[in-house]
């Protein structure tokens, strides 16, 4: 069973989600603060971090871009309000996805697996795309450009394996969320913006002007090096 590590000071919500994903067989390591959290980083060595948003002193945010400095664990937010500008920015720190409090457990274990899910998507397992610099090996799940390995979140690495398997097909956000983020609803679409953002970033030479993840208008995007 995947190993969770949980930021979170509220310890009502830190003993109920601990004890729940417990029961599950999850080995959980509990942290109060930002500050605890990456120190328990390197000694437990977590599959993926729950991290609270509105954490004292070092906030998550700011916890969550410390992670993303040197590694891609997958991080699922932990967010009181589903307060949009509160969950865009943790989505933009390099969240791979979020959750509004209260949560029941099965709901956090869900969005666990289907997380630790796209690491392991057997559908991607098939060759080695090349498409300009870009070079996808679908079966090592790695991501290089110019030869220089990129490193990418699980959701920003199947966001583009998804896109670049049918080059020149345009997908909706809402297609991009069922099959990327395996959600349903609407207001989740903030989860795809915020991942092409991250993902343009990190492969295109200039993201303002991008040349391989097109923006198509009123509908969704597609992936078609210019």
């Amino acid at each position: 069973m995947p190993r969770v590590l949980l930021i979170e000071d509220d310890p009502s919500v830190r003993e109920g989600v601990g004890l729940g994903l417990r029961r599950r067989g999850h080995e959980v390591r509990a942290a109060e603060t930002g500050e605890g959290g990456l120190a328990a980083l390197g000694e437990f060595r977590p599959d993926l971090v729950l991290l609270d948003l509105m954490l004292p002193g070092m906030n998550g945010v700011q916890v969550c871009r410390r992670i993303r400095e040197t590694s891609q664990l997958p991080i699922i937010m932990l967010t009181a309000r589903g307060d949009d500008f509160d969950v865009v920015i943790g989505l933009e720190a390099g969240a791979d996805d979020y959750i509004v409090k209260p949560a029941r457990t099965e709901v956090i274990e869900a969005r666990i697996r289907a997380v630790l899910r796209r690491l392991n998507d057997p559908a991607a397992r098939v060759e080695t795309d090349f498409h300009g610099e870009l070079a996808i090996d679908r079966a090592g799940l790695t991501v290089a450009k110019n030869g220089e390995r990129l490193p990418l979140a699980p959701s920003e690495l199947k966001l583009l394996l998804h896109l670049s398997a049918s080059p020149e097909q345009v997908f909706s956000r809402q297609q991009l969320l069922e099959y990327v983020w395996e959600h349903s609803y609407h207001a989740d679409a903030r989860l795809v913006d915020a991942c092409v953002r991250r993902l343009r970033n990190k492969i295109e030479d200039a993201s303002g002007s991008p040349r391989y993840i097109q923006t198509v208008r009123g509908f969704g995007y597609r992936f078609g090096p210019l």
